[in-house]
């Protein structure tokens, strides 16, 4: 076997590893309702109080925010930066392993330093390693929104038990650079 050979088998493998423990942590969090142990997802019209988040070049503003346990909040979530930024409920665990999956994303080519490619026809498929679109994990995650420069997005979310939470960016090198914000509950 040719060494390019026997590396590109080894990416390869490591990558459905990489997807592997992806898809069974995800499983394992969210049930078919996509409820997480911390809540789940709402309807905006369900929502008791509104938070606006501006998301610049690696900051939250606010950085924090306190909820009630079985509260429903309307996150609208605007990036002034000039960078794609996610704005993903959960706790540091979940985020560590989130950002497995975004590295994953970027490196194949669906996520760019500014935008998220869900047009199949515009990702680059040489770096997928043979795997076709409905095999690459697609970020779809009832607790997160990916928010291009300029837009706005919006995240409406019930808020089932105190539990520590964060909010935080997913985007490889922004959790790092500190883009995360805490969720604390009143009393």
């Amino acid at each position: 076997m040719s060494r390019a050979r026997s590396r590109a088998l080894r990416v390869s493998l490591r990558l459905s590893t990489v997807l592997a423990t992806a898809v069974l942590a995800g499983a394992a969090l969210a049930g078919p309702d996509h409820r997480l142990p911390f809540g789940e997802p709402a309807k905006a019209k369900q929502a008791t109080r509104t938070v606006t988040i501006t998301m610049r070049d690696n900051e939250f503003e606010p950085d924090k925010v306190t909820v009630k346990a079985g509260e429903i909040v309307r996150f609208v979530v605007v990036n002034k930066g000039e960078l794609l930024h996610e704005f993903s409920i959960g706790t540091a665990a979940m985020h560590a392993e989130h950002q497995a999956e975004m590295a994953m994303l970027m490196e194949h080519g669906v996520l760019t330093p500014t935008s998220f490619i869900s047009d199949p026809s515009k990702i680059d498929h040489s770096k997928m390693g043979g795997m076709s679109m409905d095999e690459m994990m697609k970020h779809d995650h009832p607790n997160s929104v990916l928010v291009e420069p300029g837009k706005t997005a919006e995240l409406v979310w019930k808020f089932s038990k105190a539990t520590e939470l964060e909010f935080a960016c997913n985007v490889p090198g922004h959790y790092e650079a500190g883009m995360v914000g805490k969720i604390t509950f009143a009393k």
